[in-house]
């Protein structure tokens, strides 16, 4: 009775990088009751090197030790069978169809040092705390930050061909970071990229997302115009300083987006002032105006202006996002009510749903 009663507990448990319950995956094996409360579970892993097999023997033995007469849980970790992960593999993905998400938006910057991962970053997590299922791609290949800025370092899960997002704060991640040694520069050239972006939004399944943001890099080059042809229904969310020099430039993606007649979601005003706790009043130290002027400029709103604190700044060097570590914070509140403003301004999407045929033909860079 306690054996199966614990069986149940642990098989509700969920995998953290396939997302679906241990007892659907198959992972469940031999769960056996002894003396005096002990119980021991034998979870077969899909991966002999799992990046996250402490946590899945973490969650086992708190769900079994919540059943009532359990005093003690052993966990002990194996690994599947090639077929049992095939099989497994099979009903992670494809048994559940993803679908298109029902909001994209690029963000994105005329120059670098504005802030505009740190921005991607806690939209995309103020967003999950709405409810919403988020998916971001790291798409800035030669300044990627997602990696540092969510607190993970290690790679996707493949199966079946098909890579599994990296998940942390609520948040599918994909980046080239978690590719490279930490700190190692990317140092491909154009077609490589590409090759390597289309398999972010191709060969990665996403599963079922309302929302996906795509942190693109700093200016209008290649690497941009290539996630942009990728994801055509993708609206921009254009990030500056209140600098003239920032808005000048950033400008020129707001012209971007009108050659390639992208929708535009809004802009984002971000260091618009300084908020210190030893300050009598906040201090405009890049100046005043400059996310009005785009935005008047590309014709939009401005979706928020965000205070630079030392809550923010701590906490991406820290690998967790401010929204997460310091809700209470400026800048967090601040970025929430940014997320709050964003709306789906979409165009009709041409092509294949996002990550939805598992089989499609690869196609050779050039």
């Amino acid at each position: 009775m306690l054996a199966s009663q614990v069986r149940s507990a642990v098989g509700d448990v969920v995998d953290p990088e396939l997302r679906c319950q241990l007892a659907e995956l198959g992972m469940v094996r031999h769960v056996g009751a002894g003396r005096r409360g002990r119980v021991r579970v034998d979870i077969a892993l899909t991966t002999p090197n799992c990046p996250m097999s402490e946590q899945i023997r973490h969650d086992v033995a708190a769900a079994a030790e919540r059943v009532a007469g359990v005093k003690r849980c052993e966990v002990r970790l194996s690994t599947m069978s090639p077929d049992e992960r095939d099989l497994a593999a099979r009903y992670a993905i494809e048994g559940r169809a993803p679908s298109d998400p029902r909001a994209i938006y690029a963000v994105a910057s005329g120059k670098g040092g504005v802030g505009k991962s740190s921005i991607a970053a806690n939209l995309a997590v103020a967003l999950a705390r709405q409810g919403r299922r988020v998916g971001l791609i790291d798409a800035d290949v030669w300044g990627y930050s997602v990696p540092q800025l969510f607190g993970v370092h290690r790679a996707p899960v493949a199966m079946n061909g098909r890579m599994i997002p990296v998940h942390a704060h609520g948040i599918a991640l994909m980046s080239l970071g978690f590719f490279v040694g930490s700190n190692e520069p990317i140092v491909w050239r154009g077609p490589m990229l590409h090759k390597a972006l289309t398999q972010f939004v191709t060969d990665t399944f996403w599963g079922d997302l309302d929302v996906l943001i795509l942190d693109l890099p700093p200016g209008t080059g290649d690497v941009t115009l290539s996630v942009l042809e990728l994801l055509p229904d993708a609206a921009l969310v254009a990030v500056t300083t209140p600098q003239l020099a920032a808005r000048s430039v950033a400008s020129r993606v707001g012209a971007l987006a009108k050659q390639v007649r992208m929708p535009v979601a809004g802009v984002i005003e971000n260091m618009s002032e300084l908020v210190c706790p030893h300050c009598a009043q906040p201090s405009r130290l890049f100046g005043a105006g400059g996310g009005e002027q785009l935005a008047t400029e590309i014709g939009c709103q401005v979706l928020g202006q965000i205070p630079l604190d030392v809550e923010l700044r701590e906490s991406g060097d820290r690998g967790v996002p401010v929204v997460v570590a310091r809700p209470e914070s400026a800048s967090a509140l601040a970025l929430c009510r940014a997320a709050a403003q964003l709306r789906p301004v979409r165009r009709p999407l041409a092509g294949r749903p996002l990550g939805l045929t598992p089989n499609h033909p690869k196609e050779d860079a050039r």
